[in-house]
């Protein structure tokens, strides 16, 4: 499970006398917990799953490239190079992403699965995407591939 996983990081990341590492799985660990609390009320005591920590992780490190754009406009190179540093810590717990070749044949695969003929059915195909990909698949890129094969 990726929660052990986190645990284990943290300690190696101490003992390595790593900064930067032990203060982003910190960060995991800190995001981890309130996603946990918010799942509460659902009727979900036990906590996320992997796969929604998963897509956590991802937002995290869409939130970080977006703050490196930023710090590169703004002139701060040594903030975009620390948030830099926080996605490298971050992927170290995702899954492997699928290559451009790699997500064109999934996303074949899936289309040819539901039957998908037009752009109207980008929904129904993204859904499946989601699902069978779910951390190893780049939503933006995806869709976008989506629209060109089915368009």
């Amino acid at each position: 499970m990726l929660r052990d996983q986190f645990n284990d990081a943290l300690k190696q990341a101490m003992k390595d006398k790593e900064a930067l590492a032990v203060s982003t799985v910190r960060l995991i660990m800190a995001r981890l917990k309130e996603r946990d609390i918010e799942a509460r009320p659902k009727g979900n005591a036990a906590g996320i799953s992997d796969p929604e920590i998963q897509q956590m992780m991802q937002g995290m490190i869409k939130q970080r490239r977006e703050s490196i754009e930023l710090y590169e406009k703004g002139g701060r190179p040594e903030l975009a190079e620390k948030e830099r540093g926080e996605i490298a810590v971050i992927e170290r717990f995702l899954p492997k992403a699928l290559s451009d070749a790699e997500t064109e044949a999934a996303i074949k695969e899936v289309i040819a699965a539901s039957g998908a003929a037009s752009v109207k059915d980008m929904g129904k195909v993204m859904a499946v995407l989601r699902e069978k990909y779910a951390g190893r698949l780049d939503p933006a890129k995806a869709s976008q591939m989506v629209k060109k094969l089915l368009g």
